[in-house]
């Protein structure tokens, strides 16, 4: 039973996730391309935090963020990821009241210490092109790791307020989520009641995490692109603009499609289309992240050589 009845009202228990489709065949294909697309995420990212872990030349700030960011990646696809592939081959989509809270819970509060996060490593890039002489006392480790629990006791928080206010809504019927895991906007539509109130305070939150960090972003990459375009130096200009473009390309993928899920009204909501959009900023922006910094960077390149160069002299 997915109700529980009170004195005059039934409320919900348990909520079913729709998904993508109820074609057995079409889930049969989705199922292997996801379970592709979640493992490369999680092999992928594992390697790259593995590498910096391992090896010595590594343990700088900017690679401790990435190490980070790597976590943090793996962390919220594994949060929605495995319960989408089982429910692709299951014939039962249901997800219980307390496990849908949880799961909104912690997939917001590690996307919002993501969003967050971004934010250092932006501060990070700006200190070591604007400041490079004194990058290290600057960002010198005791900085380093308050500036990363600082991103996380932010998302807790803010996740825990957003959670609480979603899930203390009245939901008594229908119980069908148009989505593949407990995404706020999509359960949030199945209050019985009026949210126009809760869709301001969602909108102010996401002021927040999402507007804040991503102006503070664009501020710090046009100081750096002022700082850049004084030094007379064509290899200098490419170095310094090659060192940002992978932040600046993972931060594209991640903020365009949760600004545009999470900053709009309720009249916009369109199932459909908001659960495609969503997986660019939940599976794809975690399986592009270490594709975009493992590729375009040399000291990960080399570390991963050194590492299978170790193995084989092991072997």
């Amino acid at each position: 039973m997915w109700m529980i009845s009170g004195q005059n009202q039934s409320w919900v228990s348990e909520f079913i996730l729709l998904g993508f489709s109820s074609d057995p065949t079409t889930n049969s294909i989705l199922f292997t391309v996801f379970l592709l697309i979640y493992l490369s995420s999680v092999l992928g990212n594992g390697l790259i935090v593995l590498l910096i872990c391992l090896d010595s030349h590594l343990h700088t700030p900017m690679y401790f963020f990435l190490c980070i960011l790597a976590m943090l990646d793996m962390g919220y696809v594994t949060t929605t990821m495995p319960q989408m592939l089982v429910h692709l081959l299951a014939k039962s989509h249901t997800i219980s009241f307390a496990g849908c809270w949880i799961q909104m819970y912690v997939f917001g509060a590690l996307a919002t210490t993501e969003s967050t996060f971004f934010v250092v490593m932006a501060y990070d890039r700006y200190v070591a092109i604007c400041h490079p002489l004194h990058y290290t006392v600057i960002l010198n480790w005791g900085l380093c790791i308050w500036l990363a629990a600082g991103t996380w006791i932010c998302g807790f928080f803010f996740s825990l307020l957003h959670t609480f206010f979603i899930m203390s809504l009245p939901y008594c019927g229908p119980n069908k989520v148009s989505h593949y895991f407990c995404d706020s906007p999509s359960v949030r539509s199945l209050a019985c009641m009026d949210t126009h109130l809760i869709g301001m305070v969602d909108l102010v939150l996401s002021v927040f995490v999402i507007v804040t960090p991503f102006s503070l972003i664009v501020t710090s990459y046009i100081r750096i692109a002022m700082a850049v375009l004084k030094i007379k130096s064509t290899q200098a200009h490419n170095k310094a603009f090659s060192t940002c473009a992978s932040h600046l390309t993972v931060v594209t993928f991640f903020y365009g499609p949760s600004t545009y899920i999470y900053m709009k009204s309720n009249s916009s909501y369109f199932p459909e289309r908001d659960k495609q959009i969503s997986l660019f900023y939940n599976a794809f922006t975690a399986l592009l992240n270490p594709l975009v910094y493992s590729l375009r960077n040399k000291d990960i390149k080399r570390a991963f050589l050194k590492a299978i160069g170790n193995i084989k002299v092991y072997c």
